[in-house]
Order: structure tokens, then C-alpha cells, then sequence
């Protein structure tokens, strides 16, 4: 994720070339405006259809047009960032239920119950980890720490690995009310914090596994696509040469939004404005440690 100040405008467009929509857009720009400058020149030297021209009805349509299509966009741009913030809050609820799961059983564990400790610091650490790593549908990775728990085993990477990690949590947290280590009244106080894990989880793949409607994308493209193709044809009439940085303009912007759009509405990526799993697990990790970790077991 890019960190700014959103106060500092002249950063902002100072790094507008180095954009990556800029990058990505730019074959598109230099097409749009040779189209652009083509039907000017067409225009110009050959139709000449300026003069008494039903054509020049066009330019009503594009005024009409250009009113939908930024309702279309508004509307596309606040669905997406919907998503993306969904997320961000799924993550903090996460962070939150960690740290919250890590003082119940800092409070609930015996000071020299080291091991018992070092088991939840793992596997809270781990859940975080392994579930970002779900998220990027990469090969997922064990997160120990550098000297492994004998209770804590390989996973299977063709399976579900988040749900493992939570199985493996709910099972100890099992096995400590049955040793008598946690009361009725504790485990019924964790209970909320590790449902919480896989509720977290099941959000997220709604998320990453739920794009927007089909038809719905690919209707916006279609949009963008014909009122920029039609818009040196309206433009040609009254601004002539003009048209070309016009219509390179509003070709950007149109297709800025929609690439935004598609950016963010999947959160859990490494596009540079998706969100910084990797960073959030590391906290989630450090919190536990230092609420569960004594300074002399650091």
C-alpha cells in the first residue's frame, strides 16, 4: 500500500508520470490521440461536414452520454472501495481479536507455563500469516518461530490451511479445559475471539472470490470505449485541433477510474494500493509476543 500525505498536492502531481496507470495507459493514450488527430484531419481536409451536418448531433448525445457514464463511474468507484475497505476492517478485527485472544490467556496461563504461552504466540502469528498467504493463493509457508513446537505440524499446503491453523487452535484450547487449565467461565470467555478467526477468514474469501458481475465490468468498458471512439467525431465540429489533447484527457480519466476500480476491489493482492497483509501479520505476530512473552522468555 502507498503511504502519502494527502495534504501534500504538489507531490501528488508531481508523481503523476511515474503512475502506474500511466504506464499501463500510455500505448492507449498515443492511439487515442493518432485516432483523435485522424478524424480531425479527416475532417478538416476531406468531409467537411461541419456545415449544415446531421452529424453535428453528435455533440447532444456526448453531453447526455458524458452525464450516465459519471453516474456509472461514481457508482463503480464507491462499490470497489467498499471492498477494499471491507477488508481493511476485516484485517483490523483480526488484529484486534489477536490481541484480545493474547491478554485473556496471558491472564488465564501461569507465568512459568512457558510452553503453553509460546504455543498460542505461534499459532496466533501463524493464522495471520497463513491467511494473507491464502488470500495471494500462494504456496503457503510455515511462520514459526526459528526453533519449532513439537505441537504445532507441517500442514498440508492442498488443503485449507487457515482452518488447519484454527483446528489447531480450537484443539489446545480444548485440551487445556480438559487438564483442568482453563475453567467453564474461561473457555466461554475465548470462545468469541477464536470463532472470530475463521468468521475473519470466510469474509475475506467472499471478497477475493466474489468479483464485480460480469456483464456489469464489461458494460463500463463497452461505455468508455464507444463514447471516447465517437468523441473526436462530436469534437472535430468545434474545437478542431483541439480535440486531440481533449480527447487523450478524457480517455485517461475515464479509464484511470475503471482501473482504480479493478485495483482495489480485490484488497488482498500486491498491487501498490492493495492492502499490506504482510505488514498487519508482522504486527499481529510482535502484539502477542510482547503481551504473552514474559521479557526474560524474549
Amino acid at each position: 500500500m502507498i503511504l502519502y500525505n494527502p495534504k501534500d498536492w504538489y507531490k501528488a502531481f508531481v508523481g503523476f508520470h511515474r503512475s502506474g496507470l500511466v504506464v499501463k495507459l500510455w500505448p492507449s493514450l498515443l492511439f487515442i490521440g493518432g485516432y483523435a488527430f485522424a478524424m480531425v484531419f479527416l475532417e478538416k481536409s476531406y468531409w467537411k461536414l461541419s456545415v449544415d451536418s446531421p452529424l453535428k448531433n453528435v455533440i447532444i448525445m456526448h453531453t447526455l452520454l458524458g452525464f450516465a457514464i459519471s453516474m456509472l463511474l461514481v457508482f463503480r468507484t464507491n462499490t470497489a472501495y467498499d471492498r477494499w475497505w471491507e477488508g481493511r476492517k476485516l484485517w483490523g478485527s483480526l488484529t484486534n481479536n489477536s490481541r484480545n485472544l493474547a491478554l485473556k490467556m496471558h491472564a488465564f496461563l501461569l507465568t512459568t507455563d512457558t510452553d503453553n504461552r509460546r504455543f498460542y504466540v505461534v499459532s496466533i502469528r501463524l493464522f495471520a500469516f497463513e491467511l494473507k498467504a491464502h488470500l495471494l493463493r500462494e504456496t503457503t509457508r510455515l511462520a514459526l518461530d526459528t526453533h519449532a513446537h513439537p505441537e504445532i505440524p507441517a500442514f498440508d499446503s492442498n488443503k485449507h490451511v487457515p482452518l488447519q491453523v484454527a483446528t489447531l487452535l480450537w484443539s489446545k484450547t480444548h485440551a487445556l479445559h480438559q487438564k483442568n487449565i482453563l475453567s467453564d467461565t474461561q473457555l466461554l470467555m475465548i470462545n468469541a475471539e477464536l470463532q472470530s478467526f475463521m468468521d475473519i477468514c470466510g469474509a475475506c474469501e467472499r471478497i477475493k472470490n466474489t468479483p464485480i458481475p460480469f456483464g456489469y465490468s464489461a458494460f463500463i468498458k463497452k461505455f468508455i470505449l464507444i463514447y471516447v471512439i465517437t468523441l473526436p467525431v462530436s469534437l472535430a465540429f468545434t474545437v478542431g485541433y483541439f480535440t486531440i489533447p481533449i480527447t487523450i484527457i478524457i480517455f485517461y480519466v475515464l479509464t484511470s477510474l475503471e482501473l482504480v476500480a479493478e485495483e482495489i476491489e480485490d484488497p488482498f493482492g500486491n498491487d501498490s494500493n492493495d492492502l499490506p497483509m504482510h505488514k498487519m501479520a508482522e504486527n499481529i505476530g510482535q502484539n502477542v509476543a510482547d503481551i504473552l512473552y514474559e521479557k526474560n522468555d524474549q
